[in-house]
């Protein structure tokens, strides 16, 4: 990879990790598509070649888990908001029900303030309701944005691999092996 993609790399990492704390806001997916886009404009798969499978394995493994980081940075909030996306059936019903109960929590923590403006009392519990709900269905979002990452970094990595054996076994054009001159020679004796 080049300097532009390990910097963008690094920096995408360290955002990922500050995210991670609370509710995944949509500015992650802005980050995940825009480290996406120096990753697969400046990162590169090193060639294959006889006697370096090492080196191509590794930087094949490289580029497919930036890939699959960009990737989970840039879906988790559609995934801690949209249910279509990623159900958790059992873990969205227990978020609402901690929401719920953040709420009479609220409203035993104002106590007899709450008789004075109902209007601001139902305004604070739906506040600590919602970050209540947001924070519980983010904790679970990134315990398995891990999952989304390496299931991504695994089709990206398969991907790539087929592609680079598919290109090497194409024979290469006469113009690229030896010019025009050969490519004349060719067409002459046949």
């Amino acid at each position: 990879m080049g300097d532009a993609g390990v910097l963008g790399t690094a920096l995408g990492v360290v955002l990922a990790f500050s995210f991670a704390q609370g509710s995944w806001q949509w500015f992650s997916t802005y980050l995940g598509v825009t480290l996406l886009v120096v990753v697969l404009s400046f990162g590169r798969v090193a060639q294959r070649a006889p006697g370096r499978q090492a080196a191509y394995g590794w930087s094949l493994a490289a580029y497919s888990l930036v890939v699959g980081l960009c990737v989970a940075l840039a879906i988790a909030p559609a995934l801690q908001r949209w249910d279509w996306l990623f159900p958790m059936p059992g873990t969205r019903q227990g978020c609402a029900q901690s929401g719920r109960y953040e709420s009479l929590r609220t409203e035993a923590a104002l106590g007899g303030l709450a008789a004075r403006d109902a209007g601001a009392l139902a305004h604070a519990q739906q506040e600590q309701s919602r970050e209540a709900v947001d924070d519980c269905l983010a904790a679970t979002t990134t315990r398995w944005l891990p999952a989304y990452a390496l299931g991504t970094a695994l089709l990206v990595g398969a991907g790539t691999w087929w592609w680079a054996r598919s290109r090497a076994r194409r024979p290469e054009p006469a113009s690229v092996r030896g010019g025009a001159s050969d490519a004349g020679t060719v067409s002459r004796r046949s």
